[in-house]
């Protein structure tokens, strides 16, 4: 059981390690290379220098690049190349003190406190707020002033006076991943909490720890160039990258030359610095974007040739064959057609699971990180946007498609109040003038049967019904030609989910919009909508007008649907429920999804993938046995 587990919480710490890929970017090349080098040149400079760093050459002074010193000397005839090489030596090892005490205090200390929290973490929390309130280079002079010539303890001094925001950034991300599942899983079984911080607590945050790490890097080099310059760092003869800008400057007018090399060094050693920690940033924050854009360059590649229908070609949403993939390539949504036409109301109904949200959201790009449409076509207004890519949909996203969620307070941003949410989204529409926009703001609650009162609310000042109404006026702030509404009243009581499908109805009439209703509830489907598709484990197993739906289902799971409804129920009869569960998309069946929870399956059901059948003109299913099922729900005789 234990090794059970240890799988388990190992495959929730994976995730931890995406920064690893940042190191094989070729962008994590240059500034890599270019640190190497400098440590490599460091270390063997006994041997890479022409002359030791202390050696003069008086004939020479103030000499500019030449055979004898490749990149001149100074003052006092001193070969510059040898200084810079071993001058890293010093500001390189004061740099490499600084991080290791950031991180000996600040990791160490932000991962127990994030991990214990209790006392601790309050303890720990108070001694992090002062020492951030402490000045960091008036303290570092006091020390200075104390300990005198004493480098490294000037650089464990300046180590501690920076962790606290290191420790601030590690302690926030610990109490994140302390929450997963898999670490309390590990609690569970009995594992000690030094192997679960060290096996599964920190691969989750090793990315931010190194973006901090490596700007700190940068700033302590920074910082012992600094007081080297001021005179605080290694004493004369000992060569620092710092010394050796302040003896330039002293020259500057007579040799500008000198200022270059250490200079230059320098500041590409902090900016090799500051790019490493952006390039791992950007692959633990958005490590979607090379994969959502191989998916992208695949479908382009290889979209599979769709064979027309005789269907309308004047549909404002088609989508012909469409295959949403999510990360790990995992398919949750195959062969999927599906049409909305302009001021239309449709209905994707289906079980939890059964992939509804995914597929609205697949059409507004809103796909969790590495989801994307990897086959078919999704046309709106006749532009192919699966092809187009995300910049299409971004541009159409809240403008002519608009989206509700199942969570209308969700969508609400807690700090502002609805006039201010709602007079952003107009103003980024429209534009206008400040009483334009407020104005404009208002009528748009007025149209969803609002008070003008609401727009100085909060959203924890709204009911449900009134933060879903809100939702849909931020929603019509585009004027969308297209309303996706994903389950817009599960959370509402009857009578506020009847006066939402009202008001739904009342905006659809007057502005001409169609909307693609994502609901369970068929009570909704039946009063709301025109025509309606019927959604299993990633497939449309029937679609029709929903009164064909309704008196002549197709499909033993639509049959099983409607035979769970109160009232079609025999007075007195226990109502109907469909045995099993919707399968794992990892598990679905190789022929038809739903057989093994279907009464007419038969073993060719499971052989192979199921034809797409159209018994009566515009009602179509995906079933082999669709003949045996005849008006009233009742079964044919075989």
């Amino acid at each position: 059981m234990t090794a059970g587990i240890e799988e388990f919480v190992a495959r929730g710490a994976r995730p931890g390690r995406r920064w690893l890929a940042a190191f094989r970017r070729p962008l994590a090349w240059l500034p890599l290379g270019y640190l190497a080098l400098l440590v490599a040149g460091s270390v063997l400079a006994p041997v890479l220098a022409p002359a030791g760093p202390v050696a003069t050459d008086l004939d020479h002074v103030l000499a500019g690049p030449g055979p004898a010193h490749p990149l001149g000397t100074d003052t006092l005839g001193r070969d510059v190349l040898a200084r810079l090489l071993y001058g890293g030596q010093v500001s390189l090892l004061h740099a490499a003190i600084v991080v290791a005490t950031v991180v000996g205090v600040g990791v160490s200390g932000g991962v127990v406190a994030g991990y214990l929290g209790g006392w601790f973490d309050r303890a720990f929390t108070w001694v992090v707020d002062v020492l951030l309130a402490i000045p960091v280079l008036m303290t570092l002079l006091v020390v200075l002033a104390v300990v005198g010539e004493h480098q490294t303890v000037v650089m464990v001094a300046l180590g501690v006076l920076v962790s606290p925001g290191l420790a601030r950034v590690v302690r926030g991300a610990t109490l994140a991943v302390r929450k997963e599942l898999y670490v309390a899983a590990a609690r569970v079984s009995g594992l000690p909490h030094r192997r679960i911080v060290a096996a599964h607590v920190l691969p989750r945050i090793a990315g931010p720890v190194i973006v901090q790490v490596s700007l700190l890097a940068g700033g302590a080099l920074l910082i012992d160039a600094g007081l080297s310059y001021l005179g605080f760092g290694a004493q004369p003869p000992d060569p620092t990258w710092g010394d050796m800008i302040a003896q330039a400057a002293s020259v500057i007018d007579r040799q500008p030359w000198l200022l270059v090399p250490p200079g230059i060094v320098l500041g590409l050693a902090i900016l090799a610095f500051g790019l490493l920690g952006d390039v791992v940033r950007d692959a633990t924050a958005d490590h979607a974007g090379p994969l959502r854009d191989r998916l992208h360059r695949a479908h382009r590649a290889a979209a599979p040739a769709l064979t027309p229908r005789n269907e309308p070609t004047t549909a404002l949403l088609s989508l012909r064959g469409a295959e949403v993939t999510l990360a790990g390539g995992r398919v949750v949504v195959t062969d999927l057609d599906l049409d909305v036409g302009p001021g239309e109301t449709v209905a994707l109904v289906g079980e939890s699971g059964c992939g509804k949200s995914i597929t609205g959201r697949a059409i507004l790009d809103l796909l969790p990180a590495g989801g994307a449409i990897t086959a078919g076509s999704l046309r709106f207004a006749g532009a192919d946007l699966a092809l187009a890519g995300p910049r299409a949909v971004r541009r159409l996203r809240g403008s002519r498609i608009a989206l509700i969620s199942q969570d209308p307070v969700a969508a609400l941003d807690p700090v502002f109040t609805v006039a201010h949410q709602l007079g952003e989204l107009v103003r980024l529409r429209h534009g206008g003038s400040r009483a334009s926009v407020r104005e404009r703001a208002l009528a748009l609650l007025r149209d969803v049967n609002l008070p003008e009162a609401v727009a100085r609310r909060y959203p924890h000042e709204l009911s449900g019904g009134m933060a879903q109404r809100v939702a849909i006026a931020m929603a019509l702030a585009g004027e969308p030609n297209l309303l996706i509404a994903d389950e817009p009243t599960t959370a509402l009581d009857a009578a506020v989910q009847a006066e939402v499908l009202d008001l739904l109805g009342r905006l659809r009439a007057e502005r001409g919009m169609a909307i693609l209703l994502i609901t369970h509830d068929w009570a909704v489907v039946s009063a709301f909508c025109r025509r309606a598709y019927v959604m299993y484990a990633g497939q449309i197993v029937e679609s029709g007008l929903v009164g064909d739906l309704l008196a002549q289902p197709r499909h033993p799971y639509t049959e099983g649907l409607l035979g769970a409804l109160p009232g079609r129920a025999r007075p007195g009869a226990r109502l109907a429920a469909i045995p099993g569960s919707v399968p794992d998309p990892a598990h679905w069946p190789r022929g038809c999804h739903f057989a093994p929870r279907c009464p007419l399956a038969t073993p060719e059901c499971s052989a192979a993938p199921v034809p797409v059948a159209e018994p009566a003109a515009g009602h179509r299913t995906r079933c082999r046995h669709h003949a045996k099922l005849v008006p009233g729900g009742e079964r044919a005789s075989a």
